[in-house]
């Protein structure tokens, strides 16, 4: 925050959480794809993406801090949480089956779901609404919410 400026509403804080999301999600799916380090997709996104504008648009303003946070949860504990995306699929499609958008979107949950304070609920709106943002028929969005109900239930139990 810059000295002098007013604090951040609840509503404000809540699109810059959502944006983080957003950001976490592309940039998983961006390292996956490319290869590219934690420190240099959080570089990235922190110096061209956050509130940057271009011919399409403009970027919304993220948290760098909670970006690099889930990026980093789901880097570093990405085995327990492949595996424990795999135990909510059906046995004949594993986590390497799925579309890579979604591999990433359960990835950062999980992160968010093992390492974060968020209560649960909340992760999985975020998180099927970014899925409805990228798969707009509805169907992925439904598969993704009862992914994430089971994720949700298994890593944090006593919030159900």
């Amino acid at each position: 925050m810059i000295p002098n400026e007013p604090p951040l509403s609840g509503n404000q804080k809540r699109k810059i959480r959502s944006a983080s999301r957003l950001f976490a999600l592309q940039a998983l799916f961006q390292m996956e794809q490319t290869g590219q380090t934690i420190k240099s997709i959080v570089r990235e996104f922190s110096d061209h993406r956050f509130g940057a504008s271009y011919d399409e648009g403009a970027y919304a303003e993220g948290d760098i801090d909670m970006v690099h946070k889930i990026v980093d949860d789901a880097v570093n504990h990405q085995a327990s949480i492949d595996q424990m995306t795999d135990r909510a699929l059906v046995a004949k499609w594993p986590i390497g089956r799925i579309d890579p958008t979604l591999r990433a979107l359960f990835r950062a949950a999980g992160a968010e779901l093992l390492h974060g304070d968020a209560p649960p609920k909340v992760v999985i709106a975020e998180y099927v609404d970014l899925t409805a943002a990228f798969f707009p028929d509805g169907k992925e969005a439904k598969f993704a919410n009862g992914v994430l109900d089971h994720m949700a239930r298994e890593a944090r139990p006593e919030a159900f």
